[in-house]
């Protein structure tokens, strides 16, 4: 019998919850993250359900043709700047756990007239993807998210080609944490 000691499926559940949860109604998150140039690229939908940390697009290397899966694609934000990067003949695979974040980019994919993007439901911990099948993988505030980071790790690594690149955006912590913090669900959502 197998004990799950992080209480991986507690956690999930709590971060689907707080997730669902967010209201979208403002665009300040992408107001302070994105340059007024890669705003105006962007549809209301998306703007106004930006959650991400920080602009990771700003080093990564999407070129024309490009495969890139995004991690937590959310309302679609990197998912679309990275669609316009990579242009007519690459493709963009937006991933999320969450039924209502696929629909959202689905949405924010249309009014900005790309036909790229492929949103797909599954969990970064395993992603149903061929090995080698992306040439970038990118995520903005997701993989903390994990009870299972080194396995979402892995998945990524797995389905990058050889020479593809990880371009994240993330949370770290510095210092051990409590066993409290560490296991309590609402610590991994906040």
């Amino acid at each position: 019998m197998s004990r799950d000691l992080m209480r991986s499926d507690e956690i999930r559940a709590f971060v689907r919850d707080a997730y669902r949860s967010v209201n979208g109604s403002t665009t300040r998150v992408a107001e302070r993250l994105y340059s007024s140039e890669e705003l105006a690229l962007l549809p209301e939908s998306a703007l106004s359900g930006a959650l991400g940390l920080a602009n990771h697009l700003r080093y990564a290397r999407i070129k024309p043709g490009a495969t890139v899966l995004d991690l937590g694609c959310g309302s679609g934000v990197d998912t679309i700047l990275a669609a316009q990067r990579a242009g007519p003949t690459g493709r963009v695979i937006a991933l999320d756990f969450l039924p209502e974040m696929l629909e959202r980019t689905e949405q924010a994919a249309r009014e900005a007239g790309l036909e790229n993007v492929e949103t797909l439901e599954a969990e970064m911990e395993e992603i149903p993807l061929a090995d080698a099948s992306v040439d970038v993988v990118i995520s903005n505030g997701v993989i903390n998210l994990s009870p299972r980071k080194a396995r979402a790790l892995a998945e990524c690594a797995r389905v990058l080609r050889p020479g593809g690149e990880l371009c994240v955006s993330d949370l770290t912590v510095e210092d051990e944490l409590p066993p409290e913090i560490l296991t309590h669900p609402a610590a991994w959502a906040g």
